[in-house]
């Protein structure tokens, strides 16, 4: 596939190429004072335009684009890798900080399925501002023979709230997705699989085209233990983190089981303990965790996988969470990794193979990038890559539509009324989101 400086590449193109100058990246400290709230300085632009991903105010952002690159089909990771190893080993890197996610840095994400319409994609931005702890720093790329120059980084005006928010069906009515978990349930019951996880999505429209800034603060100010994420068109909360690489070390979390909690604090405390105890959820969170682990295992020389998981507690729902963490003995790059992990029980099931053929048959949809990797690569192939949940994607061709996601983990003991009330909690973050008032 051809990679412009600008824009975004056709999918039909085999090749893969860098851009014909090589890629400029400059890393210099910042004021952590300018980057205290790392989504205020996100300029306005088109649905595409903002790149995120921020956890309690540290992460990155980007905005502009020096190249980008897109790759579908079933070698959509390796493409994607080739891409980005023979962009930065041409790169001329003046770098400051040395930390990761600085230096060249691309943000991407990847559709769930190989046949998928929409793909993978990376997007290597103009500007990028991080902050870790007290450390912040600014990085601009270009594609050209001169060292970029420092942006300006500054608070900017306010993005618009979404004018007259529609919901409506998606691929299915939530009588017809209850029907398909009850056909799954039944298929589980006759020994076909063990697990399968099974989507629905939700249209939305407004009076005019989308600000995602809007969905980031909503989002960072109510699910502030998440990962807000946005890459090319794709915005969402994610609580997953799919694999992160820092210096050797590899580490996964692992969320499977899930329970919607009811604000009252003392049944809450009862509630988080029942799901603790549940033989459904229990297995169903199994299952993930023994997905990542053997993924993982070829990768690193000692692994730690905790016997027993916490429970997380989110302001919409509470997890069954366990926390992998590995040693890594090659240089697998934080990509690759996410490859392998991909898909795992916790958005497939088991085994995967039949649970794919069950997701193709009941869901009638693409899930495009939902379930599948969004996160950010360095240079030296470190990253975290989170699973692309609680999200939506505004429609490429008309900016006022978007499409909504959520997926619940289907075992023999679960009842279709049950799931519907869970992928409706799922779908919270993203509808209040759509429709809260400015704070």
């Amino acid at each position: 596939m051809t990679s412009l400086p600008a824009g975004r590449p056709a999918p039909s193109a085999p090749a893969v190429h860098a851009p014909a100058a090589p890629l400029v990246a400059r890393t210099v400290p910042l004021d952590a004072a300018l980057a205290a709230d790392l989504l205020a300085v996100l300029p306005a632009g088109g649905p595409t335009d903002a790149c995120s991903w921020v956890r309690r105010g540290e992460g990155l952002v980007g905005w502009g684009r020096a190249a980008s690159h897109v790759a579908v089909g079933p070698d959509r990771f390796g493409e994607l890798e080739r891409w980005w190893s023979g962009l930065v080993d041409g790169a001329v890197v003046r770098d400051e900080v040395d930390l990761p996610g600085t230096g060249p840095v691309a943000f991407g994400s990847v559709a769930y399925a190989a046949g998928s319409a929409e793909g993978g994609t990376l997007v290597v931005p103009e500007v990028v501002v991080g902050r870790r702890g007290e450390v912040a720093w600014l990085t601009t790329m270009s594609a050209g023979a001169a060292v970029p120059g420092a942006a300006q980084v500054a608070p900017q005006p306010a993005p618009l709230r979404p004018v007259d928010v529609a919901f409506s069906d998606g691929a299915l009515s939530a009588a017809d997705w209850s029907a398909a978990v009850a056909t799954a349930v039944a298929r589980i019951t006759a020994g076909e699989l063990d697990k399968v996880v099974l989507a629905r999505d939700l249209g939305v429209t407004t009076r005019s085209p989308l600000d995602v800034r809007w969905l980031l603060h909503r989002l960072a100010e109510r699910y502030d233990t998440t990962w807000v994420f946005a890459v090319d068109g794709l915005v969402g909360a994610t609580p997953e983190l799919l694999v992160r690489r820092e210096k050797g070390l590899v580490t996964s979390r692992v969320l499977a089981g899930t329970i919607r909690p009811t604000g009252d604090d003392a049944h809450d405390l009862a509630l988080a303990a029942s799901l603790a105890r549940s033989s459904k959820d229990l297995e169903e969170h199994e299952y993930a965790v023994r997905s990542v682990a053997d993924a993982l295992a070829p990768h690193c020389s000692s692994m730690n996988v905790p016997e027993a998981p916490f429970v997380l507690h989110l302001s919409n729902v509470m997890h069954l969470a366990t926390d992998v963490a590995g040693v890594l003995v090659d240089d697998t790059s934080s990509l690759t990794l996410a490859a392998s992990l991909h898909p795992s029980a916790a958005v497939c099931g088991t085994p995967r193979l039949v649970a794919d053929d069950v997701i193709t048959e009941l869901e009638h949809m693409d899930r495009g990038r939902y379930a599948g990797p969004v996160g950010w690569i360095d240079a030296a192939g470190d990253g975290e890559w989170g699973i692309a949940l609680r999200c939506g994607a505004v429609d490429r061709d008309d900016a006022s539509r978007m499409r909504l996601f959520a997926g619940c983990g289907i075992v023999a003991g679960s009842d279709p009324d049950d799931e519907l009330a869970e992928s409706s909690a799922k779908l919270v973050p993203m509808r209040d989101a759509l429709t809260a008032d400015a704070p």
